[in-house]
């Protein structure tokens, strides 16, 4: 019957209408001892969203029972879609599990006087990309949940798995749903997203793009919308709606849509809701899957591989390097010392003190070449500590470096004086140091080309990594912004780090969302993030040089995959041309 209820929005509004009702009098006649609870709240003195004031209220079902923690749906804008009445009928019927429902305005800032004007921060919340309103979440509001009980003194208790947890809303109250989960896919998982905004208010017209890119995440979304939804100043609504369904289907997610002929309201959802939630929950407990991905990034990952934690408890790891023999170096820059990953797969001490080593790459002679920040120098060490550190270039303050086959080798130093451009210097083999390029706002990561014909180098402080074409006697020319990069909605630049390439010609960028990985083309093909969100460098390594080491923060993980590296100390070769 519920189904053939939830179908009669096909006659019309009049008729939708009707079978909203007629939900609503299904849910009374499973009685009122099957009726959840509704509490009204007030959350103030959140941090994240300084001097805000807004109501939330709490739904906790009749078969709740403190002794197993519930699930949880969280709805921004407040109770939507008559949802308590939803949850009692589909939690009877057991078509969802037992769920609490936390139901949450957005925030204002309220004004000095009755002659000022609130700040309404629902814009700035619900439409922003990045992880501030899922922090708010998880940090502030539902550890205030958790303080509260029942009208009969139970306590309330929220499952922690993000297989356990739901998030919806409508409009930028569907934005904000799907970029909690977005962000924080190990907290939200399933998405109900009716008439959402993902147009260009504040950047969520990027997600149909990032979604593609992206390493799938384990996410279940239900997007809803209509034909007569809002074509204003923004955006299309009715179009970016469907272009987010036919992204997620191109990165194998597991989406379900309901397209009508509706405007910017609640008419349709409040119809579609309970079947929504039955597709959302189904199957429940087995846990939601990411799905494949794109193409590229199948040509990179391998199935059922991923990230391995292989060391911990650093202070800030940078400079990963591998030898000839597939070993990789790597520094703990924030504690000056530098540690070897044994045969055992276990980082091992190999420097006690590193001079402040950054970046690091090994020479064609086997010797490990390290920036030393703390002296300003670029030296050669031989890692069997036969033979004293030699010291190739000082007098400028290096950062990152890249060797060449012949020994020759391209240093990055940004300036001492943030008023003054940084520098990319060459080291011939013969020893011989000048500045080959000048004006770059923070130089960083640097590689060639696997042809070793193109210098390429990462611009921190833009979302730009620039390409040069390598002259015979070392200079550079032809300078290019070249790897346009995505950066994050909190920051003002990608945050572009260190560089690799692999034998296909697809270099691969340490930045704030993790890895871009990108063609020769200029163009980010795919992104692979990172456990903890952090990475400021990367190298492969192990015996087929098929395994990607990130350095990432205070950890260092890395991952098999069907890439392999392309070493600079090694013959240079010609990759295949890009696609165009």
């Amino acid at each position: 019957m519920t189904r053939s209820l939830d179908r009669l929005r096909d006659f019309g509004p009049a008729a939708a209408f009707l079978a909203v009702l007629l939900q609503i009098a299904a849910a009374a006649v499973a009685g009122d001892s099957a009726k959840g609870e509704v509490t009204k709240h007030v959350f103030e003195g959140s941090r994240i969203f300084p001097g805000t004031i807004r109501d939330y209220w709490v739904y906790v079902p009749a078969q709740y029972d403190p002794a197993k923690p519930a699930c949880l749906y969280v709805n921004q804008d407040g109770i939507q879609y008559n949802a308590p009445a939803v949850f009692d009928r589909l939690i009877a019927e057991k078509a969802m599990p037992v769920t609490i429902g936390v139901f949450v305005m957005h925030g204002r800032v309220k004004a000095p006087s009755p002659q000022a004007l609130d700040r309404f921060n629902r814009s700035y919340e619900y439409d922003g990309l990045g992880d501030n309103y899922a922090r708010f979440l998880l940090e502030e509001l539902l550890p205030e949940v958790e303080k509260l009980a029942t009208a009969d003194g139970r306590p309330i208790r929220l499952s922690k798995d993000g297989n356990d947890r739901a998030i919806g809303g409508s409009s930028s109250g569907a934005v904000c749903a799907f970029t909690a989960a977005w962000e924080r896919p190990d907290a939200f998982r399933r998405v109900f997203s009716s008439i959402g905004t993902y147009v260009g208010l504040r950047g969520a017209n990027d997600y149909p793009t990032l979604v593609r890119k992206y390493e799938p995440k384990p996410l279940r979304i239900f997007l809803q919308d209509g034909s007569n939804d809002l074509n204003i100043y923004g955006g299309d609504w009715w179009m970016a709606n469907q272009e987010l369904e036919r992204a997620l289907t191109f990165a194998g997610y597991e989406v379900n849509h309901d397209w009508g002929t509706g405007g910017h309201d609640h008419k349709h959802a409040d119809v579609v809701f309970p079947d929504a939630m039955r597709w959302l929950w189904k199957g429940w407990p087995a846990p939601i899957k990411p799905g494949a991905g794109s193409t590229q990034l199948q040509a990179i990952l391998l199935p059922g591989e991923g990230w391995e934690l292989v060391g911990e408890g650093y202070k800030f790891t940078e400079g990963p390097a591998v030898n000839a023999a597939g070993e990789v170096y790597f520094n703990d820059s924030g504690a000056g010392k530098s540690y070897r990953i044994g045969p055992d797969g276990k980082p091992v001490l190999f420097l006690d003190s590193s001079d402040g080593a950054d970046g690091q790459a090994f020479g064609p002679d086997g010797r490990l070449i390290s920036a030393l920040a703390r002296t300003g120098q670029v030296a050669a060490r031989d890692v069997t500590g036969s033979q004293p550190l030699r010291v190739l270039a000082e007098g400028f303050p290096p950062n990152d470096l890249v060797v060449r086959h012949d020994g020759g080798v391209y240093v990055t130093s940004p300036a001492a004086d943030s008023r003054e451009p940084g520098k990319v210097w060459y080291v011939s083999p013969t020893g011989e140091k000048r500045a080959v390029d000048t004006g770059l706002k923070f130089p960083n990561g640097v590689t060639l080309s696997p042809d070793q014909s193109l210098l390429y180098v990462a611009d921190t402080r833009s979302h730009w990594v620039y390409s040069y074409r390598v002259q015979p006697d070392g200079g550079l020319a032809h300078k290019q912004k070249y790897f346009h990069l995505h950066a994050p909605d909190n920051a003002d630049d990608a945050g572009a780090d260190g560089l690799r390439t692999d034998r296909n010609g697809l270099l691969y960028v340490a930045t704030r969302l993790g890895i871009q990985v990108c063609d020769q083309a200029g163009r980010v093909n795919a992104i692979i993030p990172t456990p903890n969100g952090k990475v400021s460098n990367l190298t492969f390594g192990g015996p087929g040089f098929d395994v990607l080491y990130a350095a990432c923060g205070d950890k260092v993980y890395r991952r098999k995959v069907k890439a392999k590296a392309t070493n600079s100390y090694e013959a240079p070769f010609k990759p295949a041309p890009p696609r165009l």
